[in-house]
């Protein structure tokens, strides 16, 4: 018998089966697979060259293509996971409480403000699903993290990328008129991805408070704590304020938990009920992943040697390149970009062929390498590949 199924059921349905066939670019690049999927394919100046050649994870001595951090999770933190492994026949739903009021009180909002999820790239496909289930545009920049726009664009919805401007900026006046009647969310990412540029936070708080009253504005920080000042550049006092500003946190860049998959969006608690009346939040959680987050979250002497050693490599290869007559975006996260002298494959497998892992994207036609930092020994040998690949 063939069973009805209303559109709250199939959105759930959708979402469960989204997140099970997802396949990510830095999987596809490890596996040597090309990209087909019409999730990837955005109408962006920005393109990303998907290796011809297979690559083997066990032949690669620096994977710097994830933006991952290299030195965690903290050792507290793997203590945390290691101990709480014993819990697993319990749901962490009381756990997830705790890290909730621990975010709450770091953020300075209140609870019923903070939705959990695993990762934020998670948190960003459900806000997609709930905001352009009945299509709509999205503004943003380009090029920008495509998540959210290549979710919304597989509901139906529209994209108006707008490009950043000369110094890779968000061009805030040009994406505040593309606003318009049918625009369901504008989306910022700051620091932004793939470029590793800022926007000046004053010019950005003001943006979210003019065109939050006309549609929610999304701002993605999940590369914000590598700034030394990140509460300068947070726009979730805005929340705080009552504005109709999401911003979504991460704990897998600097906190260096990217496979234990955690996340977190700050918004209005009636924003969030829209997503939570048709997706659950704790319950994708694991108690290891919640458990390792409370715990990362007392490790502030950590967290401030990532920044610092991550800061540490970025001088390094930036100086390096530079004097090899490269000219790199300045960056302000743990990766940088930087347009390339030669063919991109070419380059690709010849950083492959050392034992280097990177991504390649093709920006207006242009082959740009972007590399994530590593160690200051894996970021030496990116320097010693580099430059016998392309000198």
């Amino acid at each position: 018998m063939i069973k009805k199924i209303n559109r709250r059921d199939w959105l759930k349905s959708g979402l469960l089966a989204a997140g099970s066939i997802a396949l990510t670019p830095a999987m596809a690049m490890s596996k040597g697979v090309k990209n087909s999927s019409p999730l990837l394919n955005a109408s962006s100046i920005m393109k990303e060259n998907f290796p011809n050649f297979k690559m083997e994870e066990a032949r690669i001595m620096a994977r710097l293509s994830a933006n991952e951090n290299p030195y965690g999770p903290a050792p507290a933190v793997v203590k945390a996971i290691s101990q709480s492994v014993a819990l697993g026949n319990r749901y962490g739903h009381g756990d997830a409480a705790t890290l909730i009021a621990m975010i709450a009180e770091k953020e300075g909002v209140t609870p019923e403000h903070i939705m959990l999820g695993p990762g934020s790239s998670d948190l960003l496909e459900k806000t997609a699903f709930v905001r352009f289930k009945d299509g709509g545009n999205i503004v943003s920049a380009d090029p920008s993290y495509m998540s959210l726009i290549n979710t919304a664009k597989s509901l139906g919805a529209s994209w108006k990328p707008v490009k950043l401007t000369t110094d890779y900026a968000h061009d805030l006046d040009a994406m505040e008129k593309a606003v318009d009647s049918e625009t369901n969310l504008v989306y910022v990412c700051n620091p932004n991805n793939p470029t590793g540029s800022i926007t000046d936070p004053v010019k950005l708080k003001a943006f979210c408070v003019k065109v939050s009253a006309k549609t929610p504005v999304f701002v993605d920080e999940a590369y914000l704590e590598f700034l030394d000042k990140p509460e300068n550049h947070s726009m979730v006092g805005l929340v705080a304020e009552g504005k109709d500003v999401i911003v979504a946190r991460t704990f897998s860049k600097v906190h260096g938990m990217a496979g234990l998959r955690i996340g977190y969006i700050v918004a209005q608690p009636e924003r969030l009920k829209s997503i939570t009346s048709l997706v659950r939040s704790t319950m994708g959680l694991c108690v290891t992943s919640i458990r390792g987050a409370i715990a990362s979250m007392k490790e502030e002497r950590f967290l401030a040697d990532c920044r610092n050693l991550n800061s540490e490599c970025r001088d390094y290869v930036l100086g390096e390149i530079t004097a090899l007559g490269y000219e790199s975006i300045p960056s302000s996260t743990s990766f940088m970009i930087f347009p390339i002298k030669m063919e991109g494959q070419k380059f690709m497998k010849g950083m492959y062929d050392g034992g280097v892992a990177i991504r390649v994207f093709n920006i207006d036609d242009k082959p740009w390498c972007r590399v994530s930092m590593g160690t200051m020994s894996e970021m030496e040998l990116f320097v010693q590949t580099f430059k016998s690949v392309t000198v």
